[in-house]
């Protein structure tokens, strides 16, 4: 049993690895990254060059209180957290960033979260 752990934490990391090797925030177009667990989603702004988190937003987060509602699906939640995720950037100065899933797919949470701060008017 401790190998299967193992070996899915192995592929998890070569995932992380490959796709960092690929994204890289600056100064002036930063790194959104996600991370989503079983219950919750962690977003950040970040800036790889000076390693500086700009924005931080999760769905336990005080900013996200009124926004989010019980009933609210997952997929909604996070579809909320990239539009709020989004405001918060533009009214930093940041219009554009590059996209970092992590090791999660780009499909369900992690595409809603994607799609919610391209409608608020972050390019990705």
């Amino acid at each position: 049993m401790a190998n299967k752990v193992k070996t899915r934490k192995i592929r998890e990391l070569k995932r992380r690895r490959r796709v960092r090797a690929k994204v890289s925030g600056t100064a002036a177009i930063p790194r959104l990254t996600v991370h989503r667990s079983l219950k919750s989603m962690y977003v950040q702004v970040v800036d790889d060059v000076n390693q500086v988190t700009l924005i931080g937003l999760s769905t336990k987060s005080k900013g996200m209180d009124g926004k989010l509602d019980a009933k609210d699906t997952k997929t909604v939640q996070a579809k909320k957290m990239g539009m709020a995720i989004a405001e918060l950037a533009i009214e930093k100065g940041i219009k554009q960033v590059v996209f970092d899933r992590n090791r999660f797919l780009y499909h369900g949470r992690v595409k809603a979260l994607a799609d919610g701060a391209r409608e608020k008017g972050l390019k990705i």
